[in-house]
């Protein structure tokens, strides 16, 4: 057996044996095996939590990235395909999925949680715009009142979930959207 194939079976019982799931007694066994007597438990320990550790960061980030980029993908779908209401169905239906994974996994990864919610703010947005430019074509005062109605929905979800990004950006979303309102008026 290669020595990479025997240092994964080692780290899995290390892993075993920090986490109970065998008796010690076994675990040690297992390890003197496949060790071929040539083993120090705080070494295989050590090794075992760094590659345990690193897997589990990486498929956290590789998660947490995945959910802006499916949302960028679907706000460019949102300009591109001619069936609207298909392209808006699937959009919504997405941004409520991660209004639902946003809200489950508050409490237990935040990161996940926070790219949740940026994507269901930027799905939202995305099919804010394309039926306000779909179905009320040339009639600003619809757009820049679906505008104003996001920007109050990320100062309102700012404000009752304590996250400063969201009211920053309700706040100056409606700052900007009234100044240009009144302007171009």
């Amino acid at each position: 057996m290669s020595n990479q194939k025997k240092q994964i079976i080692m780290n899995e019982i290390s892993f075993w044996k920090q986490n109970k799931l065998l008796p010690g007694q076994y675990c040690d066994f297992l390890m003197t095996l496949y060790s071929e007597g040539n083993h120090s438990d705080d070494e295989i320990t050590g090794q075992a939590k760094k590659a345990i550790h690193n897997v589990e960061k990486r498929k956290k980030f590789n998660l947490a990235v995945f959910f802006p980029i499916s949302a960028f993908v679907i706000l460019l779908l949102l300009f591109t395909i001619q069936f609207e209401w298909v392209v808006i169905a699937v959009a919504a239906v997405f941004a409520v999925s991660c209004l639902i994974g946003a809200l489950y996994f508050a409490k237990r990864n935040h990161l996940l949680a926070v790219m949740l919610q940026l994507a269901t703010a930027l799905a939202t947005l995305g099919v804010t715009l394309k039926v306000s430019t779909t179905y009320f074509a040339g009639n600003n005062e619809m757009l820049y009142i679906f505008l104003i109605i996001n920007c109050v929905f990320w100062l309102i979800s700012g404000i009752m979930m304590k996250i400063i990004y969201f009211t920053i950006s309700g706040i100056l979303g409606l700052l900007v959207i009234i100044s240009a309102w009144i302007y171009f008026l």
